[in-house]
């Protein structure tokens, strides 16, 4: 019990019950919201290039910290693809500032994302002449930004999209439909405005509305560590949760407006064609196979918003969806992910080195 009361102490004041142990990485590029970081010991990569297998490159979710796909040890997806003998990269777009409002989805498809596939492909050369290119792994919003960029860069060396919990049917995420309701009598514009003159979304108000989709969680914690009070393991990945909801950036101005624009108010995405600007980008084009994941207990993207995909992508050689039911960020990192995400990942992964494809015009 006197362990536990010093938990409750060293909590109380601040402290970190277990000390924050990233995956060894090292930084390859870095640059204004394009820092790109290889994971795995210098020994290890040399083992794992040998294997000749395409590199991972991870996207992050716009607003969200690219640690979120390295939390901590046993909740760290870039720790999986080491144990199973690939090598993760993962983009960083840092942290966003008022300076950054001028950023759109183009500033990523275009410039950051094409820059960070050919960086990781040049650190991890192949023997093989015909190399199939990166294998991308997006969660949320990571998701939406790496099929813009092959839509908008079809020649770019992308073996294929692995999309966890991204949203593709904002018209089947809540609230949206009825907030497309209200402003239909006034248009896009009044909201436009009003990211404009905040030059984005905040970091604070990002993390507010993150916190506020895991109300219950919140409700509960107090009585959670109460009774974890003799478990240092269960507090320990309480804060690494805390400490990842914490860090969350903005979203830059031209982001957030287009994402208000194009995904929300038109819902141009589950159409599968998007205007940027005098762009059209075409997602039901889209020719490499695709992955999609979704859970009917994610707070943020519905079930029915993620599986769109399975219609959306028409022309994908083979499109494959799971479920796997847990929350948001559950299906990433965590026990769920790691018992029911990653797995299937895998399986997605080896069948592609192998056959060069999953299975022949597989919709599932």
């Amino acid at each position: 019990m006197l362990d536990g009361v010093s938990t409750l102490v060293r909590l109380a004041r601040g402290e970190q019950v277990a000390e924050d142990r990233p995956t060894t990485h090292r930084t390859i590029a870095d640059g204004p919201h394009r820092t790109l970081r290889r994971y795995g010991s210098d020994e290890r990569v040399e083992e794992l290039r040998a294997l000749g297998r395409p590199p991972v490159l991870l996207v992050p979710p716009f607003a969200v910290s690219a640690r979120c796909y390295d939390l901590a040890p046993g909740m760290s997806v870039v720790e999986h693809f080491l144990d199973e003998g690939r090598v993760p990269y993962v983009l960083d777009f840092g942290d966003i500032t008022y300076a950054d409002r001028h950023l759109g989805f183009e500033h990523f498809f275009d410039e950051v994302i094409p820059e960070a596939i050919l960086t990781a492909l040049d650190d991890h050369p192949s023997a093989d002449a015909d190399q199939p290119g990166v294998d991308l792994v997006a969660w949320s919003l990571g998701g939406t930004v790496s099929f813009l960029t092959i839509a908008a860069h079809p020649e770019l060396p992308i073996r294929s999209i692995t999309a966890v919990g991204t949203p593709l049917d904002y018209g089947a995420v809540a609230p949206y439909p009825l907030v497309r309701k209200v402003m239909r009598p006034v248009g896009d514009r009044p909201l436009t405005l009003a990211l404009r003159a905040l030059g984005g979304i905040p970091a604070p108000l990002v993390r507010l509305a993150y916190r506020g989709t895991a109300w219950q969680r919140e409700l509960r914690k107090p009585g959670f560590i109460m009774r974890n009070a003799d478990n240092p393991d269960a507090l320990a990945r309480m804060q690494v949760i805390d400490r990842f909801q914490d860090s969350m950036p903005g979203y830059p101005g031209r982001l957030a407006e287009q994402m208000w624009q194009n995904l929300v108010f038109r819902d141009e995405i589950a159409r599968g064609v998007l205007h940027i600007d005098d762009r059209v980008l075409d997602l039901t084009s889209i020719g490499v196979p695709i992955q999609l994941f979704g859970s009917h207990r994610d707070a943020i993207v519905s079930w029915a918003a993620a599986r769109h995909g399975v219609d959306l992508f028409a022309d994908a050689p083979e499109v494959h969806f799971t479920t796997v039911e847990t929350s948001h960020l559950g299906l990433v990192a965590g026990a769920e992910a790691a018992a029911g995400t990653w797995p299937r990942i895998d399986t997605f992964l080896a069948a592609l080195d192998e056959n060069g494809r999953v299975e022949a015009g597989a919709r599932s």
